[in-house]
């Protein structure tokens, strides 16, 4: 059975200028140990999906629903708010994406690092300060001691994304999801904590969902590629199969933006155009204003489903489930 079964999740906003649909009928599974990655830009539902399943989305403006949201047997959004807090923190947890924002700048590091343990388990503050300091030592902050002193101003950037890192693992969670967790770091640091991740998942066995809009940074480290666009999930493989053999256009052309990915001498292709509006979005397949393949055909009707295209690979494009392309 998956760790955690999400099934036609939808997270809508209302507001003066109508019905944003963030989250459009996402449906994902993640098992003990996996590491799944949800990719897309700015804007496509992917840190709305997570905040959702955390009840983080203030309701209103926002209303979620889903027909199944399941973590190792407990629903989500079903279930009382005090069975979901005492998940939250302690067996699911989050790093976000700011780290300056996300930490309270008049609060010490220490007090906000042990929080979460004086909250969710039955320790002493003595204990919880004793763990905090070891796993600041893990996450390979100098001088572990004296830094649960510091406020969070006093650290880099790099170094704040660390404490965020530890304050998520400080209740060993079952899951960790990481939003964008490296997007405001130079390439040396990010690889650094890219490792960390890697090296905290392997020792703890613990499931991560990983929220970027980089596909580079998830070659490496994800089993498996969710890719969102406008609110829904458009493209699900396994990430060798993605790399290897993306279908959907939208898959495509982000893959074309990679250097990375590219031969040498080989111009780095742009996406045109802007994701659309999510409070109107256009009739048909909402990438196809984009779309260097789109049809009359893609423009009308509903949004296209995702249909398996390949064994264990989906797709939600309508000329490539009927083989034009």
């Amino acid at each position: 059975m998956p760790l955690l079964e999400v099934s036609d999740l939808r997270t809508h906003f209302h507001t003066r200028g109508g019905v944003v649909r963030a989250v459009d009928g996402v449906s994902f599974s993640v098992g003990q140990g996996e590491t799944l990655g949800i990719v897309g830009e700015s804007g496509s539902g992917k840190s709305v999906t997570c905040l959702s399943l955390m009840g983080l989305v203030p309701q209103p403006p926002g209303v979620v629903v889903a027909e199944r949201a399941v973590f190792d047997g407990t629903d989500l959004l079903r279930s009382p708010p005090a069975t979901v807090r005492a998940l939250r923190g302690k067996r699911i947890a989050m790093i976000f994406q700011d780290p300056m924002t996300s930490l309270n700048p008049y609060l010490r590091v220490g007090e906000q690092l042990i929080e979460p343990l004086l909250i969710h388990e039955k320790i002493s503050r003595r204990d919880a300060l004793a763990r905090g300091r070891t796993l600041l030592e893990e996450v390979g902050i100098a001088d572990a001691a004296r830094r649960l002193s510091s406020y969070p101003h006093e650290f880099s950037g790099g170094m704040r994304q660390r404490v965020m890192i530890a304050m998520a693992l400080i209740t060993r969670p079952d899951l960790l999801i990481a939003d964008e967790p490296t997007t405001a770091l130079d390439v040396t640091v990010q690889a650094q904590i890219l490792d960390l991740l890697r090296r905290f998942q392997r020792e703890r066995g613990m499931a991560v969902i990983f929220i970027t809009h980089d596909l580079g940074v998830v070659a490496g480290l994800c089993d498996r590629v969710q890719v969102m666009y406008a609110g829904r999930i458009v493209e699900s493989a396994d990430t060798r199969t993605l790399f290897r053999e993306p279908r959907h256009p939208y898959t495509r052309a982000l893959q074309r933006s990679i250097p990375a990915l590219q031969a040498k001498g080989v111009e780095l292709a742009t996406i045109p155009g802007m994701p659309p509006d999510l409070a109107h979005l256009p009739s048909g397949c909402a990438f196809a204003p984009r779309c260097e393949f789109a049809t009359e055909r893609c423009r009308i009707g509903e949004a296209p489903n995702l249909k398996e295209t390949n064994p264990n690979h989906l797709t939600a494009c309508l000329r490539v489930q009927a083989g034009e392309i």
